[in-house]
């Protein structure tokens, strides 16, 4: 019996959403947690999807992976997040194959990052390919990529400056505080959380501004006394929080929580506050600037500032844009070869079956036929056809992919899916 199944395409996308067109707000709707993120794994493989990572940070979610359509990654992150298909169709992204690989590389080493050159990122991106390996989720084009990044990454902190300085979003919520509260380093400053962001900026308000006023509440109370140790801070427990509220001067949220936790009912103010939330989704509800004295700056505005610092950082993306050229083409020219390969050598052989076929023809009809230079003949033909079409894959202006599915249905060939 004849088979007619068509042998499905895979694709390389990358989908999702960022800083650059979603609020915090709607960001905060697609946010994926640690769970969400494995949920999105063990979903993925259940539909058949066999390679993919998932990020999720304060400035963007998004996956990487192989799919047939692109809308198989996207429900991924609708159906295990709050957000919509209809929210996403207006502020998401969707890119495919080598402009999904060109986004990984800019996301990867900072140029995509919501404050230039902060490579907070290419540690998530570690991470989620780490999980994703744990699963048997990387294929080899992944495991590919993913390391020429790391590398690119690697590369342009160790031979640019465009990482000099300390901007980042905990070091630009500390310049806030310092041009925006009198006297800070004698103030009561409250940190909330104490993640990667919040345990950065706990080490930047100690660093420039010499407060010894600095207390420290998370909800596992072990890991704010780690942090408070190395600083010589003090911690305090989270059943406390509503009571170290009113006397601080100067509030940094910085938790993990999916809701608000700080709203204006828990405020009983009778002085000026300033509140930065630096979590996503926002945990601090927009109530609080109800109250006369209160200030509430979310990380988006701080993500706006500029400096000196981030202005000489401009100054080195050309640089940094030429080592990721440099080491994407290596990735290009072995994704390429690989690509094609199959290909060729399934045109190869259905050339030699056509041209078994004529030579059997032949051998009947003529009766001097001359075996050995009608396979020399007919062998030179076979090569200089097959060059020709690998030149054509070798192109860098050909699309690699279209040219394989038409050469694979112009001589009804099957190659392994790539």
């Amino acid at each position: 019996m004849e088979n007619n199944t068509v042998p499905k395409h895979l694709y390389f996308y990358a989908v999702g959403l960022s800083y650059k067109k979603a609020d915090a707000v709607i960001r905060g709707e697609f946010s994926l947690d640690a769970k969400a993120k494995t949920k999105v794994l063990e979903q993925a493989k259940l539909e058949g999807i066999e390679s993919l990572i998932v990020t999720s940070t304060c400035n963007r979610t998004e996956i990487y992976g192989f799919a047939e359509h692109p809308f198989q990654l996207i429900k991924l992150i609708c159906e295990n997040s709050n957000g919509s298909v209809e929210a996403f169709q207006k502020v998401g992204f969707v890119y495919k194959n080598q402009e999904a690989v060109n986004h990984m590389f800019r996301v990867g080493t900072g140029l995509d990052s919501q404050i230039l050159g902060d490579f907070e990122i290419i540690s998530q991106i570690k991470t989620s390919f780490n999980e994703s390996k744990s699963l048997d989720l990387i294929n080899t084009f992944l495991d590919r990529l993913i390391n020429a990044v790391i590398q690119a990454s690697k590369k342009i902190k160790t031979d640019t400056e465009i990482s000099s300085g300390a901007t980042s979003v905990s070091f630009a919520s500390v310049q806030y505080i310092i041009r925006n509260v009198e006297n800070i380093g004698n103030k009561n400053i409250l940190l909330f959380g104490t993640g990667k962001i919040g345990r950065n900026t706990c080490e930047n308000l100690v660093k420039h501004t010499k407060n010894e006023h600095i207390t420290l509440i998370n909800r596992t109370k072990d890991k704010a006394e780690k942090l408070a140790g190395k600083l010589n801070l003090i911690v305090k427990d989270y059943s406390e929080l509503h009571l170290e509220l009113q006397k601080a001067d100067v509030v940094v949220v910085a938790t993990g929580a999916q809701n608000p936790t700080i709203d204006k009912a828990i405020l009983n103010l009778k002085k000026p506050m300033l509140i930065l939330d630096l979590s996503i989704p926002k945990n601090v509800h927009e109530n609080v600037k109800d109250l006369e004295g209160v200030s509430l700056i979310h990380m988006d505005h701080l993500s706006q500032m500029t400096d000196e610092t981030l202005e000489k950082r401009k100054s080195h993306i050309p640089a940094a844009e030429a080592i990721i050229e440099e080491i994407k083409e290596e990735f290009l020219t072995w994704t390429k070869a690989r690509k094609f390969a199959p290909t060729i050598h399934a045109l190869k052989e259905k050339l030699n079956s056509i041209k078994e076929g004529e030579l059997n023809f032949q051998r009947k009809k003529i009766s001097n036929f001359d075996e050995e230079q009608a396979e020399l003949i007919s062998n030179r033909i076979i090569q200089k056809i097959t060059n020709h079409f690998a030149n054509h894959l070798k192109d860098d202006n050909t699309m690699v992919d279209e040219s394989i599915e038409w050469i694979e249905k112009i001589f009804q060939i099957e190659t392994v899916s790539k």
